[in-house]
């Protein structure tokens, strides 16, 4: 994610998090924590351990050159290790990367970068759910049309479409905070996933060596066993869905014909290279585009699960290229969520004008419910329909013909008529749903992922 091209689609701090140099990094806070848990079992001498960790800095290598070595090594952990080896005094090299092998410092520096990457996204969720929590709160009395299959439906408040986006973002924090844990376990098994260098003293540095990096002790390695990445792979992927689902919203509420909401105006942003009139929702679309590419990389890490015996050819390597991407993709769908809905301008009176447009035919099943109880729900329907039908047909409100239907109007006496068709009085649990989904929001633990 080195390109500047690529910070259309994602965060500028997610991607330092995946660059060469961070990767190189946590592969040599990996070496280093060897070398000290190593000395602290008696492993090897603590000088040694001094003089590894020592030389465990990034800015020491030529990350470049260490990659170009890769192509030919197959992993950039060989010429690392070459490299770091060479970087330590002559009585330590001997116990540079010992009793580990490659996969052990690549897997934990993916880890600890996954970590990383985590906890972010989490932190902009939660600014996320306040952003959404706010305008909930606010609008819980702000009515719109409500729309299914892109067609007005029923009087909704805004307050509850802004609550249902923050109960989802809600369920993604618990996802990001059951994912956190899941991945943070070191990855130590040596050659092949039995620690034999490290004799009857393997267990014991590896509790050692995760104590170091604040990781947790697997039961055993997991060197060809991907179900943890995965599961991260398709929560990130679940994560961009549901940002392409705000996103949409946004876009669609900011159509020139619905003109409910508006991004927040800056300098530069939304107008049009020939039409200086377009006022376009730029970052719910890049967040759709982001979520889009997010969603890409999640199958090439399910398909790399499939890996053959104790290391796999291809699969493993695989992941490498698309987890930074899926990270990064993901970050630029939840980036441009958040920004979209800070200072997300609402227009009210459009909403009340759109929801006038109908001419009474939004509460329609408003009218059909008071009925039933009268003739049955199938009559309520066929006189409603009906009168639907006049009201189109004729050009006037539904409530105008239905107050000339002498069925209707002998079932339902005057009063009855200004509560259904008064939109605020058919609003069912909407009030209740608002505030569980407040209610669950605030009652997450802070912060998130480890955060500090």
């Amino acid at each position: 994610m080195a390109d500047p091209a690529d910070l259309l689609f994602t965060a500028a701090e997610m991607a330092t998090l995946w660059t060469g140099e961070a990767f190189v990094q946590g592969m040599l806070t990996f070496e280093a924590a060897l070398a000290r848990a190593e000395a602290r079992a008696g492993m090897i001498p603590q000088e040694a351990a001094a003089a590894i960790a020592a030389a465990c800095r990034v800015e020491l290598f030529d990350v470049a050159a260490l990659y170009r070595e890769a192509t030919l090594a197959g992993t950039p952990a060989i010429p690392l290790v070459r490299l770091l080896t060479e970087h330590v005094a002559d009585e330590a090299r001997g116990f540079v990367h010992w009793g580990a092998t490659s996969q052990d410092a690549v897997d934990t520096a993916l880890v600890l970068q996954m970590r990383a990457g985590l906890t972010w996204l989490a932190e902009r969720l939660r600014a996320i759910g306040a952003a959404c929590a706010s305008l909930a709160e606010q609008h819980r009395h702000t009515l719109m049309v409500g729309r299914t299959l892109l067609q007005q439906a029923l009087p909704i408040p805004f307050g509850l479409k802004a609550a249902r986006w923050l109960a989802l973002v809600t369920r993604q924090m618990r996802r990001l905070d059951e994912l956190y844990s899941r991945i943070s376990v070191v990855q130590f098994g040596g050659a092949a996933g039995t620690l034999a260098a490290l004799g009857a003293a393997g267990l014991r540095v590896t509790e050692l060596l995760a104590t170091e990096l604040g990781l947790a002790v697997p039961d055993l390695p997991w060197h060809a066993e991907r179900d943890r990445i995965a599961e991260v792979a398709a929560g990130l992927g679940v994560i961009a869905g549901a940002m392409a689902k705000i996103a949409g919203d946004l876009v669609l509420l900011a159509q020139t014909e619905v003109g409910e909401v508006a991004e927040a105006p800056a300098r530069g942003k939304g107008g049009s290279s020939t039409m200086p009139q377009k006022r376009n929702p730029v970052d719910a679309t890049l967040a759709r585009a982001a979520a889009r590419l997010a969603i890409g990389e999640v199958p090439v890490v399910l398909a790399a699960m499939a890996q053959e015996h104790e290391r796999a050819a291809g699969g493993w390597q695989a992941e490498w290229e698309a987890l930074p991407r899926l990270f990064c993709y993901t970050a630029g769908a939840v980036e441009r969520v958040r920004n979209a809905l800070a200072g997300l301008e609402v227009d009210a009176e459009r909403m009340h004008s759109n929801l006038k447009r109908s001419g009474g035919l939004i509460l329609a099943e408003a009218l059909a419910i008071a009925l039933a109880p009268h003739v049955g729900r199938q009559e309520a329907q066929r006189l409603v329909r009906a009168a639907t039908e006049r009201a189109l047909a004729m050009g006037m409100d539904l409530q105008q013909v239905a107050r000339t239907d002498e069925r209707i109007r002998m079932l339902l006496p005057a009063e009855a008529f200004e509560r259904v068709f008064d939109p605020a009085g058919y609003l069912g649990s909407a009030e209740t749903f608002i505030d569980r989904a407040l209610a669950r929001f605030h009652a997450l633990r802070s912060p998130p992922c480890g955060s500090s």
